[in-house]
């Protein structure tokens, strides 16, 4: 994956995982990130400064990923992402390399960011 200089969207409740998947992005070339711990405050971060990427674990304060990324979908139109999670049955109809199970592997992650952005590229 090229460096670019992006801005991610991170949807993680807890703050030390969240960290962990800031400092991936970091090494892939993101260079701003916002972390949302609910749906709403996903949803509000995401209307305040558009993503070019959206990690989503599944269950998170106040409701699930999947409905944060529903509402972030409906506002503002398809934005990559891609799931990081240990809730993998919750997220059977994402495609297999859209989904990250916790712990993480950083291999693992890569090849999901380049899936979820097309490889090489950083939109």
């Amino acid at each position: 994956m090229s460096t670019c200089s992006a801005h991610a969207l991170i949807i993680e409740d807890e703050i030390i995982i969240a960290l962990e998947l800031e400092d991936l992005l970091r090494q892939l070339g993101f260079t701003s990130f916002d972390i949302a711990a609910s749906p709403a405050e996903a949803l509000e971060q995401a209307c305040r400064r558009r993503p070019s990427l959206i990690t989503a674990d599944v269950r998170i304060s106040g409701g699930t990923g999947i409905e944060a990324l529903s509402a972030i979908t409906d506002a503002l139109g398809e934005i990559p992402y891609f799931y990081v999670t240990g809730n993998t049955d919750m997220v059977r109809d994402a495609p297999p390399r859209r989904v990250v199970e916790k712990p993480i592997d950083a291999r693992r992650f890569r090849s999901a960011c380049a899936a979820a952005l097309g490889e090489g590229t950083c939109n």
